[in-house]
């Protein structure tokens, strides 16, 4: 007869390690989780439970949509080898990377998904006062260089039914007519300039500047930005950096197009 092991709670369990375990099967449970769902599933304050899915999300274990829910992230997947997000990261990282070592700051990839931007992969500059790795961080696509390059492939009338049409609206983040004004303004900047900029913005002590990858499809959801201190923002908008990011970008669409069309995660 075979014996059976019953599995009890450890008396030494860590109680953070627990909830963040059981976070994680709700999330595979669930096809959306709300942060105060998530709470009361796990009888913590929201704040805990608010810190404990910002983790996951750090970790690809959680994505977050521009209605402030959640769900499964790529590293949950059955097969995460065969995640297209994966796919994507693994194309760009080397150009990535590269951008990075040629202009020794953080450079990021980053994929705008309504109205947010998600960073996908960060390689880190060489200087020893630089931007962290910021894979797994989510920010506003208005707020944030890449986010605002991703945005300005789109037409007028696309950012206005992303930021004030029904859908919006019924979820609450509806952009009110004069910041819909003054962003419109800055994406037609950005197209006449060529890329984004972020000082200060998102983070007081940050600067960056962002640039589309183009294309389309996911493709064109895609863009890169190079994060710095704010007190080397002028270094970033040197001409031969700029440069540098267009090229990266130009690659990067270069060998996501050569690979096929890249799915959505």
């Amino acid at each position: 007869m075979q014996n059976i092991s019953i599995v009890k709670r450890p008396d030494y369990a860590v109680e953070s390690v627990d909830n963040a375990l059981q976070l994680i099967l709700l999330l595979q449970e669930r096809e959306w989780l709300r942060i105060a769902e998530a709470a009361k599933a796990l009888g913590v304050a929201p704040s805990t439970a608010h810190r404990l899915m910002a983790t996951l999300v750090y970790r690809g274990f959680a994505l977050q949509d521009d209605r402030r829910r959640y769900c499964a992230g790529p590293m949950l997947r059955s097969d995460a080898a065969e995640n297209p997000t994966r796919a994507v990261v693994a194309l760009a990282r080397p150009h990535v990377e590269a951008l990075a070592r040629s202009v020794r700051e953080t450079v990021n990839l980053v994929e705008r998904v309504g109205i947010t931007a998600r960073f996908l992969y960060s390689a880190e500059g060489p200087q020893l006062l630089r931007i962290g790795n910021r894979t797994g961080s989510v920010l506003p696509a208005h707020a944030s260089a890449a986010g605002k390059a991703a945005l300005s492939t789109l037409p007028a009338a696309g950012v206005s039914q992303l930021y004030a049409g029904r859908s919006i609206r019924q979820a609450g983040h509806r952009m009110a007519a004069a910041e819909l004004k003054a962003l419109q303004e800055e994406l037609a900047e950005t197209r006449t300039r060529g890329y984004a900029l972020n000082l200060g913005r998102t983070e007081a002590d940050i600067a960056a500047v962002g640039a589309p990858l183009g294309g389309t499809g996911r493709t064109a959801t895609l863009a890169l930005s190079i994060s710095a201190p704010l007190s080397r923002a002028g270094d970033i908008q040197q001409p031969r950096v700029i440069e540098a990011l267009h090229t990266a970008c130009a690659a990067i669409r270069h060998d996501l197009d050569a690979a096929g069309p890249v799915p959505s995660a």
